[in-house]
């Protein structure tokens, strides 16, 4: 089971500061993440901001072009490795950023988290790139530290994201798989893609079978307007089909905005209303639901 992230205040520069640029890197940033309770290590598979998602909320810049779209594993490695030994040493904790942060967060990385500017699940040697990651993690003996994928669900079928999962299941990895909607309508509004939702729902419960999973999902304000009930009410019965046909659920995480985003009718909800949400969801399918306003 996973912990129970660290409370930590969403108004620190560090939290609501979540770039994916950091010194020279190309591929490798450090964030506090308040749903890993502390220091997660992000690596950008997607420097190139590609991704076959366009949602709505998506606070990456893709009118500034990327700075490559080739991923160096010698260089991934490097940069991993010295951002550990620069957050062992305390130098993260020094800097600007992170100075309002407990120095015990910043120091041990709670996550490596397969994130960034775009879906990376769509690199085609997704595994070899998992694997050099775990590589890193044991040669640091970062045993508590969990290899994340953070994932819109899309490319899970594919072989070498396979193989890569096969890799993080060995290595305290865990699959955080988006799900903002319930039917295909909704889902088109805000996620804006060509990828149909019964291949994302189907991508969720094979994964799912196989390894226990988190479901996040961010809801928001459109034009005004929070998600309507009926949605909600639909959204809940596909985590109840999930599970009926055997997806292993451990958690939902529901949160809202909490950055700028590129389309101005695009809202943050409150946090009464997203915990009446989650009390619906949590009513709704009895799963484990935690709220990040």
């Amino acid at each position: 089971m996973p912990e129970t992230p660290v409370a930590i205040r969403n108004n620190l520069a560090a939290v609501r500061d979540h770039t994916r640029v950091y010194k020279d890197f190309t591929y490798v940033y450090p964030v506090i993440s308040r749903r890993s309770g502390g220091l997660s290590i992000g690596i950008n598979l997607n420097p190139d901001k590609h991704c076959n998602f366009d949602c709505v909320y998506c606070e990456v810049d893709r009118k500034t072009p990327g700075k490559t779209s080739v991923v160096d594993l010698a260089q991934l490695r490097q940069e991993l490795t010295a951002l550990i030994h620069f957050a062992r040493d305390g130098g993260l904790a020094r800097e600007p950023k992170f100075d309002e942060i407990p120095p015990a967060l910043t120091r041990t990385p709670r996550d490596i988290a397969f994130s960034g500017d775009g879906e990376p699940t769509m690199l085609h040697h997704f595994d070899e790139c998992v694997r050099v990651a775990a590589e890193v993690k044991r040669a640091e003996d970062l045993d508590t530290t969990k290899l994340v994928l953070i994932t819109d669900a899309a490319g899970l079928d594919t072989g070498s994201v396979k193989r890569g999962l096969e890799i993080m299941d060995a290595n305290q990895g865990e699959v955080w798989a988006k799900l903002d909607a319930g039917t295909e309508g909704y889902y088109k509004l805000v996620n804006r893609t060509t990828v149909r939702l019964d291949r994302i729902l189907h991508n969720l419960l094979v994964t799912a079978r196989a390894r226990p999973i988190i479901i996040q999902s961010l809801f928001l304000r459109m034009h005004g307007q929070p998600m309507p009930p009926e949605e909600l009410a639909e959204y809940c019965f596909r985590l109840e089909e999930l599970v009926h046909d055997g997806a292993q659920i451990l958690e939902v995480h529901l949160y809202t905005i909490a950055r700028p985003t590129p389309e101005p009718f695009c809202g943050k909800l409150t946090k009464a209303e997203l915990e009446a949400m989650a009390a619906t969801v949590r009513e709704r399918t009895g799963l484990k639901v935690v709220t990040f306003d």
